[in-house]
């Protein structure tokens, strides 16, 4: 047995702007395409904010602790900006 035929399907709404549904409405299967979106952006949610976009006080103290000796730096492989354990760090490794 499946347990995933059991579990009951939730209907969720939610307003969107007049440029997003016109968007929307050119899909073949909006249903389908919104839960892939809204799975992979959880999938891709920030561990400190969980989302909000937004740091609490105590959340914005510690991030600025750690970032004083975690630099950011280049990727020389994907070219993306990264946080260091190594403040030490050449810029040309990964």
């Amino acid at each position: 047995m499946n347990p995933s035929k059991n579990k009951k399907s939730e209907i969720i709404t939610f307003k969107v702007d007049e440029d997003l549904h016109q968007a929307l409405e050119n899909l073949p299967n909006r249903s389908a395409f919104i839960r892939r979106s809204v799975i992979a952006a959880l999938e891709h949610v920030c561990p400190l904010c969980r989302g909000s976009g937004f740091l609490s006080p105590n959340q914005q103290r510690h991030w600025d602790e750690f970032q004083t000796d975690h630099p950011w730096r280049h990727c020389s492989h994907c070219h993306e900006m990264r946080l260091s354990c190594r403040p030490a760090e050449s810029e040309s490794k990964n």
